[in-house]
């Protein structure tokens, strides 16, 4: 029945640091983005590979209730080759890293970023 996601959708509270922050530091790039007048809203389609996003800017969005327990999606995560590696480049970016953990099921390395409202990412080093 289902085939794959299609998107992820992030409502940000500072448009451009987060537009910023998905294209100049995890490498996405813009599809399209659209201001929506009659929400006064932005909204940005951004792709990387196969993973595409829906960034949008609404006036004063509430703020993530807890990290990253919060009730509904706890994280996104996207599978990187080497978790050391990622986390070298995006610390050199100047993106603070958690410490690199190992799944205690799969043995996989893996550690977590925030975005610029502190959405956790989890950054999954792939089993190939």
């Amino acid at each position: 029945m289902l085939l794959a996601v299609h998107h992820v959708a992030i409502i940000c509270s500072d448009y451009e640091a987060s537009k910023q922050f998905y294209i100049n530091k995890l490498g996405f790039a813009v599809l399209a983005e659209n201001w929506r007048p009659e929400r006064q809203s932005w909204k940005c389609d951004l792709r990387h590979g196969p993973i595409q996003i829906e960034l949008f800017s609404f006036p004063d969005p509430p703020s993530r209730p807890s990290r990253p327990e919060a009730c509904g999606l706890r994280h996104i995560a996207f599978v990187v080759a080497s978790a050391e590696a990622t986390a070298e480049l995006l610390r050199s970016q100047g993106v603070e890293v958690e410490p690199i953990r190992t799944d205690p099921y799969t043995g996989r390395l893996f550690t977590f970023i925030a975005d610029p409202d502190g959405l956790p990412i989890e950054l999954y080093q792939d089993g190939v």
